[in-house]
């Protein structure tokens, strides 16, 4: 089964038409049906590792500020609580526990999974990120989980490289600063390497502070790195570009070549009655 990290940005991509979801969902067209689509969400950031393990996950809508109809969308996808067991195994003696009513599919899932895989008939679970863990945690977590991916599992990743709401420019809906341009250049020059796993040395980047002042949407990269690595193959990048000065919407697949027509809308835009550092984007 295929992998792939997502560059979500913005909710609104939910319910819009751009290159980023056209892409999206030629990646879900191209891809094998999935037994179960294993999520990394920038979104689920506690302090714990933990994997959702409910039959019916719930629509979560974390964020605020945004139009009425993105609060009314519903990805019912069911759950697959034994796959919750099959992690736990495969990833020892890393522990991951089993969240049974307190999560579901927040945003950063389902706001490509509407395109990528519109009838929410596939089993989706969520692997939680772990906060305050070295990055080197979070690339060899998402080796370990490369035995799913021989028993019809599709792990993506999501969240975006590069993310920093407080530098956003809404004059710049298709531009990147200089900065956050060469910070997702070297992202990808180390995702479609011959070594992935230098992903996880980007915080010596000089421009790491300024692309990851927090670090929720980039660490699910290192889960396609270290899938990547543990395949010995390199990531193919899908779709690519910023949005509004400091946000990369860049998407890696490994195992597929996806390939969308690159039309559309532009990049959608974020509340204005609240900062979008505080809307959890």
């Amino acid at each position: 089964m295929p992998a792939a990290f997502i560059g979500h940005g913005s909710p609104m991509n939910a319910v819009e038409s751009n290159r980023y979801t056209e892409a999206w969902r030629a990646f879900g067209a191209a891809v094998p049906r999935p037994r179960a689509i294993l999520v990394i969400s920038a979104h689920w950031y506690i302090h714990a590792t933990a994997v959702t393990a409910m039959p019916r996950p719930r629509t979560i809508h974390d964020f605020f500020g945004f139009p009425q109809q993105l609060f009314e969308v519903s990805y019912p996808a069911p759950g697959l609580p034994a796959l919750a067991a099959e992690i736990s195994d495969v990833v020892k003696p890393m522990w991951v526990g089993a969240d049974l009513d307190s999560w579901g599919i927040d945003h950063g899932t389902w706001s490509v999974l509407v395109h990528a895989f519109p009838d929410a008939d596939i089993p989706v679970v969520q692997l939680s990120l772990k906060a305050d863990t070295e990055l080197d945690y979070h690339l060899e977590l998402g080796a370990r989980l490369a035995p799913l991916r021989e028993d019809g599992v599709l792990i993506l990743g999501s969240g975006n490289i590069v993310h920093n709401l407080r530098a956003l420019d809404f004059s710049r809906p298709d531009a990147g600063y200089d900065w956050a341009r060469r910070f997702d250049e070297a992202a990808r020059d180390a995702l479609t390497g011959a070594d992935p796993s230098e992903f996880a040395a980007l915080d010596g980047h000089p421009d790491f502070g300024g692309a990851v002042p927090t670090p929720d949407h980039f660490l699910p990269a290192l889960y396609l790195a270290g899938l990547a690595d543990a395949a010995g193959q390199r990531a193919d990048k899908f779709v690519g570009g910023c949005a509004y000065g400091s946000l990369s919407m860049a998407s890696y697949a490994l195992g597929v070549h996806p390939r969308a027509s690159g039309g559309g809308s532009p990049t959608p835009g974020c509340p204005t009655e609240a900062p979008p550092e505080e809307s959890n984007i």
